[in-house]
């Protein structure tokens, strides 16, 4: 305990050493420091005109400065508060002025989502653990759709609070969604970077959704695949979809791979994913190797589309893509011809470690999403090719 005290601040230590006095009269309240104010934490009924009737973990602002003072004022308020609590007579309205909840003008709310971008994008980027255009792709993907929701809200309802209008925007989404897990993220995210005082952890309606339970795919078979090519009228986009069935790619890959090894036909045909992607740099490999030949993609011709991430973002080079395969009227997505590789390495007996690598994703989730994919004709394919390097005991002997 000492030892974990040492690295903290005097007045971080001290609130250490009164919330371990707190804990030991079981009082159930805890003292934390939020900035340049001390609050609490802890069970409390729900605030008026909010959801639920059971006592939940919330904070309350206490509007005490900190420091020392504050501290040995905060001390005192919550055993006071406590008292309330153990006897039923706790009341909101006796800490928070409901009347003058903050209520932000659709130009402030913009303001504050502005500074919350530019926070986002900097943090992000700075910590070196994603790359830029990832980021970048995060925050217009899963952060500002939702934003605009809100935006949208705020000025069809002036009268709400920011809090209020927080949960307006989470009841716009489908309960047990991904999308409401999503939202439930961007609008955590905003609500710390406001410091604002949620009655409920948004994280409580993210509801029965799981992404690892990913849905049952029928994924095209090798052979649609090849038909599908044919299909295409215009060579360059020809050549972006024979690149993802061969080589399992995102949609915006194909735009930032380096392809030198294919024009050299005598050298191994692996790509390499350039470091602007996703996911960074890695190579991969063909499957089928003779798809390459196949598909002609040997012959270098990508569209010319906007490529600059200054100018534009992975997204709407992956949206782009997926509009092609409409105007085709191919009967499957983009992302099945990756799925359906990943799917092609298992049969092949390719180790789960390289397949992810080639993939750019983790092992974990190579393993959830794409074992479950496989079918019974799957099964089957891949019982044959085992049988086929059986040896009956009788012969082996």
């Amino acid at each position: 305990m000492a030892k974990a005290i040492e690295s903290l601040s005097p007045l971080d230590e001290q609130i250490t050493k009164v919330n371990h006095r707190l804990k030991l009269a079981q009082l159930g309240l805890q003292i934390e420091r939020r900035g340049k104010r001390l609050g609490l934490r802890g069970n409390f009924p729900p605030k008026p005109s909010h959801f639920g009737s059971t006592p939940h973990q919330q904070r309350l602002s206490l509007g005490l400065p900190a420091d020392r003072i504050g501290l040995k004022q905060a001390e005192r308020q919550i055993k006071i508060i406590a008292g309330q609590l153990l006897q039923g007579t706790f009341n909101w309205e006796d800490y928070v002025d409901f009347s003058k909840e903050e209520r932000l003008s659709v130009v402030e709310l913009t303001r504050k989502i502005e500074a919350f971008e530019r926070h986002y994008l900097t943090t992000g980027i700075e910590r070196g653990d994603r790359h830029p255009a990832s980021v970048h792709t995060t925050w217009s993907g899963a952060y500002a759709p939702y934003f605009r929701k809100l935006m949208a809200i705020a000025q069809a309802q002036p009268n709400l609070s920011i809090v209020e209008l927080i949960y307006e925007a989470l009841e716009t989404t489908r309960a047990h969604s991904r999308s409401r897990q999503v939202c439930c993220t961007a609008l955590s995210a905003l609500a710390e970077f406001m410091d604002l005082n949620l009655p409920h952890n948004l994280k409580e309606f993210w509801g029965l959704y799981n992404p690892s339970r990913a849905k049952e795919r029928r994924l095209p078979s090798d052979e649609v695949i090849v038909s599908g090519f044919g299909t295409i009228p215009n060579p360059e986009w020809r050549f972006v979809y024979g690149v993802m069935a061969t080589y399992g790619l995102r949609n915006h890959e194909v735009f930032f791979c380096q392809y030198a090894n294919l024009i050299q036909s005598d050298r191994d045909d692996y790509i390499e994913v350039l470091g602007s992607t996703k996911t960074g740099c890695h190579g991969v490999w063909p499957f089928y190797p003779e798809w390459v030949d196949t598909f002609n993609l040997r012959e270098i011709q990508l569209p010319k589309i906007q490529t600059d991430l200054t100018q534009t973002s992975l997204q709407r080079i992956g949206q782009l893509v997926t509009c092609q395969f409409r105007r085709y009227g191919l009967p499957f997505s983009p992302y099945d011809l990756r799925h359906a590789w990943a799917v092609r390495t298992i049969h092949f007996g390719l180790p789960d470690t390289v397949a992810a690598r080639m993939m750019g994703h983790s092992v974990a989730v190579h393993h959830r999403t794409y074992h479950q994919w496989l079918t019974h004709r799957d099964q089957s394919q891949a019982v044959q090719v085992a049988l086929s390097h059986y040896r009956p005991i009788s012969q082996s002997q």
